[in-house]
């Protein structure tokens, strides 16, 4: 089946609204909706021609529900899996399933989030761990500084290899209109930042925006009479390992192994054949793994292979091109942003980021505490 599948549909409309900061009194459902209206507008498509809603998110018990109220929609087909902040990568995956069986033809898949504007008023739908609670782990920072300090114990990854990734993404943040940190960031700087949890600081962390994102996706031979080329969906891969942090079984290897390798075998290409890629940087270690985990590199090569620029602009392979949730934004679940800036890649959209030449992309999230993983793979019409 999977033969079948590759680049049967296309993503042909994305959408955000909402960074760093939604106007005030605004609600999830608003920007998940405006993203939503800007991403079909994009495709050139009407909102009632939509079939298919996909969402997810930490503050909306039913986001289908929801949405589809807003916007007037009343699809024959939905989908709220929630397996984190990789939750809408493992959507494009049921999404080309259902638009494959006939089950629906126009799906929109959208996420919005009030995390920032929300302050202490942000309230998540995600159930408490009874047997870490009584520990006060302190959420996900805690866990991720875990993985961090048991890759440098393991394999002598060091704290400027991981702030590497922090200037980088901040370099290609600098060429990113409305990113929401753009100011020159130097390794030192990241170094001499506020602790947060040993030894992750400040700036090894995520940031804390608002913000929605959406997309639409059509079957292949409609794809191309539509307003903007499609970006077609060669590979998707999922998987999960463990839902808490004490539970995973090795804090230096993540699902990504299997999500990856699944991916890659859906799209019938090899790492070295991907133009550039969009991993998951809610925390600097993140991505270190993640290129491991994928191939890019040998496990417990990350730290040396982000060094030197590799990743930056102008380096061998361009990374988080937006500037990632480290400097560009992060509300919450950032993994339908790894989709958007695939995308605008691929179309050659991207203005001073665009990477010459791009026409196989990558996009990778996690969910939880490195819990499920997700990877797609997108090409250009070329490449089918």
């Amino acid at each position: 089946m999977s033969g079948v599948l590759r680049g049967a549909t296309a993503i042909v409309g994305v959408g955000e609204a909402g960074i760093p900061v939604l106007s005030e009194g605004a609600t999830p459902v608003d920007a998940m909706a405006l993203a939503a209206v800007r991403a079909v507008a994009d495709a050139g498509l009407s909102l009632k021609e939509v079939d298919g809603v996909f969402a997810a998110g930490l503050q909306l018990f039913m986001p289908t529900l929801s949405l589809s109220e807003y916007l007037g929609l009343t699809p024959r087909y939905s989908d709220s899996t929630q397996v984190g902040g990789g939750a809408f990568l493992a959507h494009l995956n049921h999404a080309q399933a259902a638009l494959a069986a006939g089950l629906c033809d126009v799906a929109l898949i959208a996420y919005g989030s009030t995390q920032r504007s929300g302050g202490a008023k942000f309230v998540t739908h995600s159930e408490p761990n009874p047997y870490e609670r009584p520990y006060r782990v302190p959420g996900p920072v805690a866990a991720y500084a875990m993985i961090a300090a048991r890759h440098m114990h393991r394999y002598g990854t060091t704290p400027e290899q991981l702030a590497e990734v922090a200037v980088a993404a901040r370099a290609w943040a600098g060429l990113t209109p409305g990113a929401t940190m753009r100011e020159p960031l130097t390794v030192a700087e990241v170094l001499a930042a506020r602790r947060v949890a040993d030894p992750l600081g400040v700036r090894d962390c995520c940031l804390v925006t608002d913000g929605a994102g959406a997309v639409v996706l059509v079957r292949a031979d409609r794809a191309r009479d539509l307003a903007r080329p499609p970006v077609h969906l060669l590979g998707v891969g999922e998987a999960v390992s463990h839902r808490s942090i004490a539970q995973m079984p090795d804090l230096t290897v993540t699902a990504a192994t299997q999500s990856g390798a699944r991916a890659f075998a859906m799209a019938g290409l090899a790492p070295a054949e991907v133009d550039v890629l969009q991993l998951y940087d809610a925390f600097t270690v993140n991505p270190i793994l993640f290129l491991e985990d994928l191939g890019f590199c040998a496990k417990g090569e990350g730290g040396g292979f982000v060094a030197g620029g590799r990743i930056a602009p102008g380096g061998a392979l361009p990374m988080n091109t937006n500037g990632g949730g480290l400097s560009y934004g992060h509300p919450g679940m950032y993994g339908i942003f790894t989709i958007i800036e695939t995308v605008r890649q691929l179309r050659g959209e991207a203005g001073d980021r665009q990477v010459a030449g791009a026409q196989v992309g990558l996009a990778h999230a996690p969910g939880g505490f490195m819990s499920s993983q997700s990877t797609a793979i997108f090409g250009t019409a070329a490449t089918l």
